[in-house]
């Protein structure tokens, strides 16, 4: 199928910038927004660009690799830095952990630990925790992701804003030389970022494969990116 100029300039917006929304397409190009979800239906029906709920972004250049397969990738890595990142965690400490297979390694290994509040994204972490009845498990509202269980969405990020926990522990897709962090979803970037801004420590658990990783965005595209940076000190409450 030929495109038309629109769907050309639009599909050279979503490459250049990673992801937009209908309603600044629709106020670009001066039409409806039903005009421009049918000509991302169209362009998404030719695998050109994805689509998402309120806007379009670039299609995986390389598919994530499904959920079991990555559950076993680097697994006994995963585990020391589970067992490591459990060993600095005291009981009765409040968390949030994010969607990702180390994530989740992390929860079997503070599975015997005491009086931990736990917020998660992640319904994985939140079966692997709920068994010992001397943690409290809070799983956050949102839209659930089959291909892995994780919560994303508005409504993920308003349920955080709730807290103020004493260590958040995120899993990100790769990690760029100069410390950019990236993500296969956009919407991940997103519940990130507002779990990183309501914990007063932040700790990244990652094998040494996502040093090589490469996500679907582009350089645009992490500009929604988290550039790592430390993080600064919080005094406890």
């Amino acid at each position: 199928m030929d495109l038309n100029e629109r769907q050309e300039e639009l599909l050279g917006l979503v490459r250049q910038e990673g992801y937009v929304s209908v309603d600044d397409l629709a106020q670009r190009f001066d039409v409806t927004t039903q005009t421009i979800r049918r000509d991302i239906n169209q362009l998404a029906e030719q695998n050109l660009l994805r689509r998402y709920h309120g806007g379009a972004g670039l299609p995986s250049s390389i598919e994530n690799i499904a959920y079991t397969q990555r559950q076993v990738h680097n697994s006994a890595e995963k585990e020391r830095i589970a067992a490591l990142v459990a060993s600095q965690i005291p009981n009765d400490t409040s968390l949030i952990l994010n969607i990702g297979t180390t994530t989740e390694a992390v929860a079997k290994a503070l599975y015997n630990h005491r009086g931990l509040r736990v917020v998660t994204n992640n319904l994985n972490v939140a079966a692997i925790l709920a068994g010992n009845p001397d943690n409290e498990i809070i799983v956050v509202g949102g839209m659930v992701r089959s291909v892995d269980r994780g919560i994303i969405g508005e409504a993920t990020m308003d349920f955080i804003r709730q807290f103020k926990v004493d260590i958040g522990i995120i899993g990100v897709s790769s990690i760029e030389p100069d410390g950019t962090l990236r993500y296969f979803d956009y919407r991940e970037v997103k519940v990130a970022q507002t779990i990183i801004g309501q914990s007063r420590k932040t700790w990244l658990v990652v094998d040494h494969s996502k040093f090589a990783a490469t996500p679907w965005c582009a350089s645009a595209t992490c500009r929604r990116s988290m550039p790592y940076s430390p993080m600064p000190r919080h005094r406890r409450r």
